[in-house]
Formats: C-alpha cells, structure tokens, sequence
C-alpha cells in the first residue's frame, strides 16, 4: 500500500473521526459519570477512523465498549494458582477486588496481559534474548495501583528484569506497512538503561538490524538519542537507535515530559513516521516529530517484524524501568483527529494516583519503619550516632535509646503537603534526607534542596506489602536498605551498587509498624 493510498483513505474517514471526535468532546463537557464516558473506548474510535486495533492491552478497564473479558492473569505466591481478572461490567473497569481476594495474605505476580481485540496478541512472560537471558521477571500485581474513573486498578510495574513479549501475532505491522500505538505510562517512573518500550520487534529476540522495530520508547537514555533537558523523553525505539526526531542524537523538538499519567504515541508508514505525548488526565497532545524516516541507513524502508514487546528492547535489553497502564496496536496510520479523539477520551476516564493511608502515616503520629525483605523481618530503619540511616534489628526488648532511634514523627512533606517528612524521635529538628543517594539525619536548614531531600511520598509496596517511600526529587527512586545501609535507590538502573535490580521490591518496602518508642 503507498503512502498515497492510504492518506486518502484517511481523509475518507476524517468526518467519521470528526463525529467521534465531536461526541466524546460532548461526553467530557456533559454532566454524565466517568463511568459513562468509558462506553465508548479508544478502539471504538480507532476502528471509526479506518485504522482498528490489532492489539489492546490494558490491566484497569476495558479499551471497546462491547468487551467483557478477561484483563489480566495473576498467579499467587501460596500455592501457584491464577485467576483471571476480568471488568466489573462490559466495556468498564478491571474488578480489582477480584484480585485483592485472591492475593489476600500471599504475593501475586502478572503472568497474562490479555489481548482484547480478538486477534490473540496477548504479551506473556518474555523468554531470553540476543541481549539478556531469561526468562524475563513477571510484575508484581500490586505495585502500581491508581483509580480510574473512581474504580480501583492496578498497572503494570515494570522494574529493571522484568518483561513481556508476544513473538506469534496476528495482524501487527510488518516490512513498511503502516501502524499507530499509543500507551498510558506512569511519567514518573523511568530509567535511562535499555529498554522500557512497547510496541513492534522483532520475533527471535535477537537485534535483525536497522528498521527491525517501531517502539514507543519512554526514559533519560541518551545513548543513542535525547531531546531538550534531562529528560524523561518519548522517543521511538528503530532499532539500533532511540530517535527523538529525523536525526540520530539530539532532537531540540522532543521535550523531557513528566506528567504522572502519560500518554506517549509513535506511528508510522512508508517515509514518514511522528511522536506524539499528553497528559492523560486533561489537555490535548503535542506533537513532537512529524516527517521522514530518519536520515540514517536503513530505516526507508522499514522492515518491522511484527512481534509485540513490553518493558524490553527488541533483543530483550531488560534494564531500564516503567509503568504500563494501557495501550494499543493500529493497523494503519491513525489521523490526527482519530488521535486527539482517543486523548479526549484517556481525559475522561480519569486515571488518579490511588490514595495510600494508614493510621501509623498520619501527620503527627509516631511510626516504626519495618524492613519486609526475607532475611531482615525484624529490623528497623534506624539512624546511628553519626547520622547514618541503616537497618538493625530491635524489639520490645532493645535499649530505650535504640528503640527511639528507630522511631519516626510523621511531618508534612517539608517540599510537598501531598508526602511526607520523616523528622527523628531522638533527636527533635532532625529530619530524614538523602545526601549522595545515601540516607542521613540532619537538621533542617530551609533551604530547597534540603526540603526536596526530606520529603517522601508514600506509595503501595512494590512487593505486595506495606509502604514504598518515592523521593520527591528523584521520582525513580525509594527508600531502601542495601547491605544494611540506607539509600534511596532506582530499581536496576542508576549505576550505583545499591540499585542493583535484586531484592528490589522487597528492600523498598516497608511496614508502617507501631511505634517502638
């Protein structure tokens, strides 16, 4: 199919798209539920554009109005059973309690994300690659949760290791044949190794060459290619290169973009190819490459193979780090009006960081913070006569003074009243901070640095239990204990010893446990 071809099938489709595009704008400004406005998902409006969905992936809601089925499959730590989990209601949202009933008082891992599109493309467990072995990490089923539409669900927490792939599809892209993707991603959770992607790769797991893959690719590496400030970055994983626009390397176009839910889109066609990036909570998308192939060998033509990959490169490169929300595959390359009616669309769904409490974590309250992992049940984060911050373990039976010293007032978060601030119950006006990536206690100095230092906010344990206490100035890292120190640390990415990928889940998370003093 040329390139001519299908544009003017998609100006064909462009007043369809437009009455799409003009309900779900009445939907948004309506006085209906959020709930509502789902009944119509983001391939109902792919599908009205001329471009449907061959692949849809997502584990909180339903992505067509007519499906009920199944989201995702979990399997528990207790005895190694799965369940599926499927929609509260055809086209809604994922029956989250299904699978809090199930994974009650044991770990579930996310073995399934179904395909909803009736073409099979469903990812699972990623096996080994030309880059890595395997088989790839499976996601804790409850690391990421949110609320959508007020409902509870649950992400995809993809840590450095883990990975999904689907090398036996049906209908995805292949050679230079036109395709659109789009997928909701955690904008806050990243990391700059290779690769957190989602999209086209190759089917044997190994690096084929130039043109092999056309993958949405979300972090700060800049080893192939960047756009303007630190990043995190939207950019198209080509395979041998992250571009950010038609040239390899730097792109001044391809803003670093952080919003807390992220819609990222990549499509592409015969010569020509665009990067697209929102708020998935509200506004519109800015395009930040539209154009040619890049300038570089190898990529006009393309010459996609048609394997789905989630989390990884196209070879299994498992380094880096993300959240994944939804996300769907097109055959044929959307319009932008088909586009920016699926934006319109993630705005009404209404996707919110889940609200994380316990009566130990009010402002004001006193709290002990229990290590979770095997081996350290009974210990507790601790600061030392020099300041340090390390685990030891401590008990009713322990000194007075080191009770205390593994005792924390909860304070509003001195750089953000929405997290936390953890100031010491020995020793008044000392605060919890990292310095260095390595945890201290110091005295508060007022400044902003300090303050962002200082602050944490509380997410749901990665590892399936108790607290996880991101840094509200290095969003991609927590608080951990490594080799009984602490640091706050990235998961597999950072290169620091103590982001080392093992034990990652279990050493950041902590139990808000009663008060030891």
């Amino acid at each position: 199919m040329t390139v001519h071809t299908w544009l003017r099938r998609a100006r064909r489709t462009l007043l369809a798209v437009g009455a799409t595009t003009a309900l779900t704008a009445a939907l948004i400004a309506g006085t209906e539920t959020a709930s509502q406005a789902a009944t119509q998902g983001p391939c109902d409006l792919y599908a009205s554009g001329g471009t449907p969905c061959v692949a849809a992936h997502s584990t909180t809601r339903a992505l067509y109005g007519g499906y009920g089925g199944a989201l995702y499959q979990v399997r528990r730590a207790s005895d190694g059973a799965t369940r599926d989990i499927g929609v509260l209601s055809t086209g809604g949202y994922a029956n989250a309690a299904a699978q809090d009933a199930f994974c009650a008082g044991t770990t579930c891992v996310i073995t399934v994300i179904y395909d909803q599109s009736g073409r099979g493309n469903s990812l699972t467990q990623a096996p080994a690659g030309g880059a890595a072995g395997g088989p790839d990490n499976l996601a804790p089923a409850t690391a990421a949760p949110v609320t959508v539409a007020g409902h509870k669900a649950y992400g995809v927490y993809v840590a450095a290791g883990t990975g999904y792939r689907n090398n036996k599809t049906n209908g995805i892209a292949t050679g230079d044949q036109p395709e659109g993707m789009y997928a909701v991603l955690d904008g806050t959770h990243f990391g700059g190794g290779c690769c957190f992607d989602y999209g086209n790769a190759e089917t044997n797991n190994l690096d084929t060459g130039n043109g092999h893959m056309e993958a949405i690719y979300f972090g700060d590496s800049t080893i192939w290619g960047s756009g303007t400030g630190k990043g995190p970055w939207v950019m198209a994983d080509l395979e041998n290169g992250l571009f950010s626009g038609v040239n390899a390397g730097y792109n001044a176009n391809d803003p670093s973009v952080s919003h807390r839910f992220l819609t990222a889109m990549v499509k592409g066609a015969p010569n020509l190819w665009a990067i697209k990036a929102g708020n998935a909570q509200s506004g519109g998308l800015s395009t930040y490459y539209n154009g040619v192939r890049p300038n570089v060998s190898g990529y006009n033509p393309m010459h996609k193979e048609g394997a789905i990959i989630l989390g990884i490169g196209g070879d299994n490169s498992k380094s880096s780090s993300g959240t994944f929300y939804e996300g769907v595959m097109t055959s044929g390359y959307p319009t932008d009006a088909t586009d920016n009616a699926v934006q319109a669309n993630l705005n009404a769904v209404n996707y919110q960081t889940a609200a994380v409490t316990s009566s130990n974590l009010t402002v004001g309250s006193r709290v002990s913070l229990k290590a979770t992992t095997a081996c350290c049940t009974g210990d507790y984060l601790r600061h030392n006569a020099d300041s340090t911050v390390a685990i030891s373990p401590l008990s009713s039976a322990s000194s007075a003074a080191d009770r205390t010293d593994a005792t924390w007032i909860v304070r509003s978060g001195l750089a953000n009243s929405a997290c936390l601030t953890f100031e010491s119950a020995a020793a008044p006006g000392q605060y919890l901070r990292h310095y260095g990536f390595q945890l201290h206690t110091a005295a508060g100095d007022g400044t902003a640095v300090f303050n962002q230092d200082a602050t944490f906010c509380p997410q749901a344990g990665h590892s399936g239990q108790g607290f996880s206490f991101q840094s509200a100035n290095y969003p991609n890292r927590f608080i951990r204990h490594y080799a009984y120190t602490g640091y706050v640390a990235g998961d597999g990415v950072g290169g620091n010893t103590w982001d080392s990928a093992a034990s990652w889940s279990e050493d950041t998370s902590w139990l808000a446990a009663t008060p030891l003093s």
